[in-house]
């Protein structure tokens, strides 16, 4: 999938170096990766990062949103959310739920607050398996997953940068995302 216009584009403010990542400890070190740093200046610029990754998601994905408490997973997934249902509608953070799913889209978003999770195994009673199959599964605090995080994935990794509006996102694509993030020309800018 091309998104015509570069992420700079659509995220004013982004300076975006590119970088290969090294095999992780992890299970997916077989699997192709790639990784791009954005600083973005504002809630904004997250948003519009969210727009345009979601426009490249496809059913199946999985796109792992990292950080801190604060550090804007929940902007992400709500400016992902309204961009994959093309509707302007309220999308509360699933922390009491664990999931909430969206379904007014082509394909199912699935919006996973792993937060309360105390085992990788609760996740199952979520529909987790099924979100996996059949939709977009968007994950805050994927760590909660253990063995159960997929290796193929998109990691988006949010950081608070020195202004207390921006912060800092890392793009670590594992699977088909390398050649999808590299179509996203995120390294322009």
């Amino acid at each position: 999938y091309r998104i015509p216009a570069t992420v700079a584009q659509r995220v004013p403010g982004c300076r975006v170096p590119a970088r290969r990542l090294k095999a992780r400890d992890m299970a997916t070190s077989k699997v192709s990766q790639i990784a791009r740093a954005l600083d973005l200046p504002d809630l904004g610029a997250t948003a519009a990062l969210a727009r345009v990754i979601a426009a490249a998601a496809q059913a199946g994905d999985v796109i792992a949103l990292w950080g801190d408490l604060g550090a804007g997973k929940t902007t992400f997934a709500r400016a992902f959310i309204a961009a994959r249902s093309g509707e302007a509608e309220e999308v509360p953070s699933p922390t009491f739920t664990l999931v909430q799913v969206y379904e007014q889209g082509a394909v199912p978003v699935w919006h996973f607050d792993l937060y309360r999770v105390e085992s990788h195994e609760e996740v199952y009673e979520l529909g987790f398996e099924e979100a996996l199959g059949t939709a977009i599964a968007l994950i805050e605090w994927p760590e909660r997953l253990g063995p159960l995080l997929p290796a193929v994935r998109l990691d988006v990794r949010l950081s608070f940068a020195a202004d207390p509006e921006a912060r800092r996102a890392e793009l670590v694509s594992w699977g088909d995302w390398a050649a999808r993030l590299e179509a996203l020309d995120v390294h322009a800018g």
